[in-house]
């Protein structure tokens, strides 16, 4: 078995050590971050550092890397205050993928790599047209994680779009019936497919299996 002390992992070479870390934790949430600039410019990147906050109200956290070098997503985010997460779906991967190139700040990620822009009911960020589930969020809060120059920014959710068979009648999603795509590491796609579905755990009682599908 193969094994790393803290050490060892800061010993790697860089590419294998970026490959390693990133893939640890994983599958990761796959989307795509739009933002504009304040002349109203677009930008547009693949991002797996999205985490769950919070229900009431609904917070989002995202990670972005240290802003020590320009960072357009988050010089758009800071200017804006607006911006939106869209999911990553087995059409447009490699139209998906293409983002993380290291375009200049004039070019706009959705024409380079032919993605659509949308904006919908007067939200100030563009959507993704292709996505088939997209969240709008207003940044309410930036904190500075000092153990390696990165930052957090946490969104409340202002507007969710998501298709109907996605949604199921409790209220949790179905993914895979939105063909939401998972990330690893830095670079390989996967689907999903359901194993199992429980309900509420409690103390001493058996945990209720709950169906996989709303058949």
């Amino acid at each position: 078995m193969p094994h790393f002390t803290a050490a060892d992992l800061a010993d790697l070479e860089k590419v294998f050590r970026l490959n390693l870390v990133n893939a640890i934790t994983g599958f990761k949430p796959a989307n795509l971050l739009g933002t504009t600039d304040a002349e109203g410019r677009t930008n547009l990147a693949i991002i797996s550092s999205v985490v769950h906050l919070g229900s009431q109200p609904a917070l989002l956290g995202l990670v972005m890397r240290p802003p020590s070098v320009p960072r357009h997503s988050y010089d758009n985010i800071r200017a804006t205050r607006y911006y939106t997460l869209n999911h990553v779906h087995t059409g447009i991967i490699e139209e998906a993928h293409g983002t993380s190139a290291n375009f200049e700040r004039e070019v706009s990620e959705f024409d380079a790599c032919g993605l659509t822009p949308e904006y919908r009911d007067g939200f100030l960020a563009p959507y993704v047209q292709e996505s088939r589930l997209q969240i709008g969020l207003e940044l309410v809060q930036e904190l500075p994680i000092e153990a390696n120059g990165t930052v957090l920014l946490i969104g409340r959710v202002q507007h969710l779009y998501l298709p109907d068979e996605a949604l199921r009648p409790d209220g949790s999603l179905n993914l895979p019936a939105a063909d939401t795509v998972a990330l690893s590491g830095l670079d390989t796609y996967y689907t999903a497919t359901a194993v199992a579905r429980y309900g509420y755990a409690r103390p001493g009682q058996p945990v209720p299996e709950l169906p996989l599908d709303d058949q």
